[in-house]
């Protein structure tokens, strides 16, 4: 376990973004983690838990308590089952399930972050949610002050969230378990528009492994959405804003917005979002309420490749991305009155 004192925390984030810590540790076993957690529990020290930082927003002032780094390793394999440490590299994760020939998680490629976020956020992305083939976690409750097995329906996932999420204070992940498919060396069937078009297939047809996280790879790119430290396109938190839910009512005020402000010919996206409710599309929203690629002239700005990407140009303050986000809320709520909810964590800071 390594501790330092008034450590910064922008190096540990995507966005490179925030002040320091009060006290920084990094534990790279489970053991070292609960001990942590339970020291910081047991002193009344506030604590903020970081994995890879790909979904966190500190403001500039830092965090005055202990910031835990998860940094603890293992990748195990069973026949099907997978089995993760929180700290394991998500994307390198992903890589070598493609290598064994196991489906379920191909299309979730290049996605930042560590493995233990992925509960959290229900992470999803070109048509895989981590809730299909996730079976288990395991996470020491700080309420009971012991480690714990919760089941997949135990951690009622929904559209980017989870029990975990309820209760931020309360679960720290420790392992995930996954129940993939050995498919014969073939990716689930395809369900996302844009991939299966990129993959020159249809909805529901199988590809290699191989070619499904290659063509993910490649789309992700293509948005910024692949760290890359020279691009600042991918210094962010990928999307930064979760796709709105709307109920019946909500959508057909929505609709009759959007025809008044762009024309009745213009039919907004929309998807089956669960009885009576529809899912459109954030980054749609952002470029009708007029904020284009590229949008802004500060330091923060939307990104070149993605409207859904708020980007530190390389000398931005997290008040100049919160600036920028109010904006694009504003704006957004102003031309269609919709409110925009940002998905990654804020700490010291609300939008």
């Amino acid at each position: 376990m390594q501790l330092l004192n008034d450590a910064p925390l922008a190096p540990l984030t995507t966005f490179r973004l925030g002040g320091p810590a009060t006290r920084l540790v990094t534990a790279t076993t489970d053991d070292e983690v609960v001990a942590a957690v339970r020291e910081a529990d047991a002193s009344g020290t506030p604590l903020l838990v970081i994995g890879g930082g790909s979904n966190l927003v500190i403001g500039d002032k830092g965090f005055e308590g202990t910031a835990l780094h998860i940094a603890t390793t293992g990748f195990s394999l069973d026949g099907t089952r997978l089995e993760l440490a929180a700290g394991e590299v998500w994307t390198d994760a992903v890589a070598r399930t493609v290598e064994a020939g196991l489906a379920g998680i191909e299309c979730l490629a290049g996605i930042p972050g560590s493995a233990g976020a992925t509960p959290i956020q229900n992470v999803g992305a070109y048509g895989q949610d981590v809730s299909a083939t996730i079976s288990e976690v395991v996470a020491y409750d700080r309420r009971a002050e012991e480690t714990v097995t919760l089941t997949n329906a135990r951690c009622a996932f929904s559209y980017r969230h989870s029990l975990f999420k309820e209760h931020p204070e309360r679960y720290v992940v420790l392992r995930v378990r996954f129940a993939l498919e050995d498919a014969g060396g073939m990716s689930a069937p395809i369900a996302y528009p844009e991939t299966a078009r990129a993959l020159g297939v249809e909805a529901g047809d199988r590809v290699p492994l191989a070619t499904a996280r290659e063509t993910v790879l490649g789309l992700r790119a293509g948005k910024g959405m692949v760290l890359d430290p020279e691009d600042h396109d991918t210094w962010s938190a990928g999307s930064f804003f979760t796709n709105p839910i709307l109920t019946a009512g909500e959508y057909a005020a929505f609709r009759a917005r959007v025809a008044d402000c762009l024309g009745p010919e213009v039919v907004p996206p929309a998807y089956p979002a669960g009885e009576e409710h529809t899912k459109t599309s954030a980054a749609w929203l952002i470029d009708k309420a007029g904020f284009a690629k590229g949008y802004g002239s500060g330091p923060a700005r939307i990104s070149t490749k993605h409207t859904l990407a708020l980007t530190n140009r390389g000398e931005a303050t997290t008040e100049d991305l919160l600036a920028l986000a109010r904006e694009v809320v504003a704006g957004v709520h102003a031309a269609f009155g919709i409110t925009l909810v940002n998905e990654p964590v804020t700490i010291g800071v609300q939008l």
